[in-house]
């Protein structure tokens, strides 16, 4: 028979341990910290997908190799949505119900971003540095919610400001039809009213489709001097190759979103002149800390694949969330990690400057514009 003392001491360790289970947080062990991520790794947009995970898993496996976050190491799981809303909300049901991930991280997308939330935010579960500029995602505020990057109305005015300066007045819009290509029509309708402009003409091509004949015709009618597309890069350059095709002479301006290794690629000699606005540090330069430091990452364990801005911004999102698990301390839970990251003020990452703060969770406003040159490399 066990002693009453003895009893004591067993009763007492199991309490201790029923109380630290039910106090744990979701997605947090002792030595790790479980993350979930919905992307496209296939299908029309899967450049997107793949070099944003690629970019937050150079930095967080170069975390891990360092013993982790305060002992902790991070576990990304990254699933393949196709750039498809349905199976992002698929994506993260089983990312929150099955995987218990402790944040969703890094999703790609304003349409399968938006379905996201409609399940993450229910569920109370931080969903951090999306590849989207979109207004949806910042307004209204949204507690749970934080973008590292600049919004597609700072890229749009950017570029509407930089055009209209220069007395380019007739622009139009091509956009994807959806709440991505919706988000930069408004950003860019918005530049246009601040001016006392009005588009001369807008155009839509579908999500995951390069079917843009109909689009073509209509703008080649309204003859603009410049075209902002909100597109992806496969229908963005069929595009720009249908309209010069048809005689259009007009200067091409797409947002950060299209994937600008990936156009550019696509494009070839033809993408000689077609612009992209940046939301991250020239991904070539060696001037700036982070990309000194991605760089040398990538070149050590990136598969052969070239720098591109995309997988900088990825490798940014990264730094910036391990920062706030690293503030969140040891005991860390969703409300300490949102309450170290409202704390983030004027974080310098690198050369890229953060801000965050409660009632605001937009953490930069940075926008760059580049070119893309006939050898597919870029000039700012």
């Amino acid at each position: 028979m066990i002693g009453k003392s003895a009893f004591r001491r067993l009763l007492a360790t199991a309490l201790l341990a029923t109380a630290t289970l039910a106090s744990a947080e979701t997605g947090v062990s002792d030595n790790s910290i479980v993350i979930g991520q919905s992307v496209p790794l296939t299908g029309p947009a899967q450049e997107l997908g793949i070099e944003m995970r690629l970019g937050a898993k150079l930095y967080f496996d170069q975390i891990n190799s360092q013993g982790g976050v305060n002992g902790r190491k991070i576990k990304l799981i990254t699933l393949d949505d196709g750039y498809e809303p349905d199976r992002a909300t698929t994506n993260t049901r089983q990312l929150i119900d099955k995987d218990n991930v402790f944040a969703l991280f890094g999703y790609v997308g304003t349409p399968t971003a938006v379905a996201a939330l409609k399940v993450s935010n229910p569920a109370d579960v931080p969903f951090f540095g999306a590849f989207t500029g979109a207004e949806v995602l910042r307004t209204p505020f949204n507690r749970l919610v934080f973008n590292v990057r600049a919004s597609y109305y700072d890229e749009t005015e950017k570029i509407v400001e930089q055009f209209t300066s220069l007395n380019v007045k007739r622009i139009a819009v091509f956009y994807q039809n959806d709440a991505y290509g919706n988000a930069g029509l408004s950003g860019v309708e918005k530049a246009m009213a601040k001016r006392d402009l009005k588009l001369v003409a807008t155009a839509t091509v579908e999500r995951n489709s390069s079917d843009v004949a109909a689009a073509v015709k209509t703008l080649i009618a309204a003859k603009p001097d410049m075209v902002v597309m909100v597109t992806t890069y496969k229908s963005s350059a069929a595009f720009i190759n249908a309209m010069r095709a048809a005689g259009s002479a007009a200067q091409f301006y797409t947002v950060s979103f299209v994937g600008s290794r990936a156009l550019a690629d696509e494009l070839g000699p033809a993408g000689a002149g077609v612009g992209i606005s940046q939301v991250v540090p020239f991904p070539w330069s060696r001037t700036v800390p982070i990309v000194r430091d991605y760089q040398k990452l990538l070149a050590a364990g990136g598969g052969g694949r070239d720098v591109s801005f995309t997988s900088l911004e990825g490798y940014i999102a990264a730094k910036v969330f391990v920062e706030g698990l690293r503030r969140a301390g040891k005991d860390l839970t969703r409300d300490k990690f949102i309450s170290a990251m409202e704390n983030l003020r004027n974080f310098d990452a690198g050369g890229f400057a953060v801000n965050f703060a409660p009632g605001n969770h937009n953490g930069s406003t940075f926008v760059e514009l580049t070119i893309i040159r006939k050898d597919g490399s870029f000039l700012r």
